[in-house]
């Protein structure tokens, strides 16, 4: 769905690293410096973040990605909770993994 919506392979294989990766502009690193905050515990996002976002986004745009991005965190908790993996939807193409993981795999 990602590459559909225009989501490059670098830009995938670069996830993990996207505060440093020119594949993604100001506005996506901030997008996902809130991602990342919402899936912090506690959340706890701090106000530099936030009047950045309120200075680009509408109160509706934010309202809409704050959604987007706490049902992401709702169904990667209950997947965990049940084991649920990958199901191979991907056909062999990148498949980012979260920086813990990545961490983990390096040792």
């Amino acid at each position: 769905m990602g590459r559909a919506l225009g989501v490059t392979e670098k830009q995938i294989r670069d996830l993990s690293r996207y505060r440093e990766s020119p594949a993604f502009s100001d506005e996506e690193r901030m997008v996902m410096d809130l991602a990342v905050e919402m899936s912090r515990i506690p959340v706890e996002v701090p106000p530099g973040l936030l009047e950045r976002l309120n200075r680009r986004f509408s109160e509706a745009q934010l309202v809409e990605l704050a959604a987007a991005i706490a049902w992401e965190n709702y169904r990667a908790r209950f997947n965990r909770v049940f084991g649920v993996r990958a199901a191979g939807f991907s056909e062999g193409a990148s498949c980012a993994l979260p920086e813990h993981q990545l961490a983990t795999e390096r040792s």
